[in-house]
């Protein structure tokens, strides 16, 4: 028998994901500002440690409809401790801090003509 229960899996602990709060950036930004930010973060991301995978299924989360991106975060062990996706550890723990920008759109984002 031993340790089977003594470890809390994501399904204790990790929270349901909810759509991120408005927020707004500190100076408006176009859709492509927007989408620059995003891809320069993702291509980081291995600096800031934790393993490839995770990074991966939680770029697919966060650019994914949230019932889907549920899906992924459970699929890949993901533990969301921030309902936003803002911050989330892997099964070893790992701390994965994802910025609200990759999340969702400001609300001073500036719609294109």
């Amino acid at each position: 028998m031993g340790c089977a229960g003594s470890t809390p899996t994501s399904d204790d602990i990790s929270k349901k994901l909810k759509k991120p709060k408005a927020w707004k950036h500190t100076q408006a930004i176009t859709p492509a500002q927007l989408k620059q930010m995003r891809e320069e973060f993702w291509d980081t991301t291995p600096h800031y440690g934790g393993q490839k995978e995770i990074w991966d299924a939680l770029r697919a989360a966060a650019e994914a409809e949230l019932s889907l991106a549920q899906t992924i975060v459970d699929s890949a062990g993901i533990i969301v401790s921030n309902s936003d996706m803002t911050l989330c550890y892997d099964e070893r723990g790992a701390k994965y801090e994802l910025p609200k920008y990759v999340l969702s759109e400001p609300s001073n984002l500036i719609k294109e003509a």
